[in-house]
């Protein structure tokens, strides 16, 4: 998945935030139709029993300086599955005592070749539905200015045979609306992750809607969009 999310602020984003049991949240939304990599975006965690949407620096990993803190030099706004299971990797200790949920309309993929990009598309949700991205949070406390700061990452899956025209490295990690599922991946104390495997092999819980752009900035359709089924529903 490349860096690009799309947070409009869509009635049904909100629904979706709603849903997941997050009082008042609309003011407290970062929304933004081009997300890139860095930018604060909003991520629904539990905390102290409660699910809260917060504040949160898209790159897990942060640096401190003598200000606050700055994204590390190390790309990390996003985990890979792999990753998930090694000890001392970025995405260990989260995977099992912090994972999140990303609420957005959609996100961007980039094709490179050679190093250079050959196509830009965008995927949405479809207009009366959201996407609930599975993530991963940590939490820093500056010690000297006593600043606390939130950091996520959108957990990324091997690529999908749907979706290799348009991504041939990864997907995201789009997580399924079961209830239960829901409860358990925001739910710190719930650390028995080898139930959470089966979410780490490609799928589409929801159909998606993929159309070619001229660039990223301006998101201007440059093809007609493509309709991408969703998978047969996993339990």
């Amino acid at each position: 998945m490349c860096g690009r999310l799309n947070i409009s602020d869509d009635p049904f984003v909100m629904a979706l935030i709603n849903e997941l049991g997050v009082e008042s949240p609309r003011e407290k939304v970062h929304w933004g139709r081009f997300k890139r990599a860095t930018d604060t975006i909003s991520i629904i965690r539990q905390h102290d029993g409660q699910r809260v949407l917060e504040d949160a620096t898209w790159w897990l990993l942060l640096d401190k300086n003598e200000q606050g803190f700055k994204p590390s030099r190390y790309t990390s706004f996003n985990t890979r599955y792999d990753k998930l299971d090694v000890p001392r990797s970025a995405g260990y200790i989260p995977f099992r005592q912090s994972r999140c949920i990303i609420p957005a309309k959609g996100f961007g993929e980039t094709e490179f070749h050679n190093k250079k990009p050959i196509h830009y598309y965008d995927m949405e949700a479809l207009p009366k539905e959201a996407i609930a991205f599975g993530g991963l949070y940590r939490q820093w406390l500056h010690p000297q200015t006593g600043e606390v700061r939130l950091s996520c990452s959108v957990i990324t899956l091997p690529p999908h045979e749907k979706l290799r025209h348009i991504h041939s490295k990864a997907m995201p990690l789009i997580l399924p609306k079961h209830e239960g599922l829901l409860s358990a991946w925001l739910d710190p104390r719930y650390q028995q992750t080898e139930n959470f495997q089966f979410l780490l092999t490609p799928n589409l819980p929801q159909d998606l809607i993929a159309y070619p752009i001229d660039k990223p900035s301006l998101h201007h359709a440059i093809g007609a969009p493509e309709k991408i089924a969703a998978d047969q529903q996993r339990a």
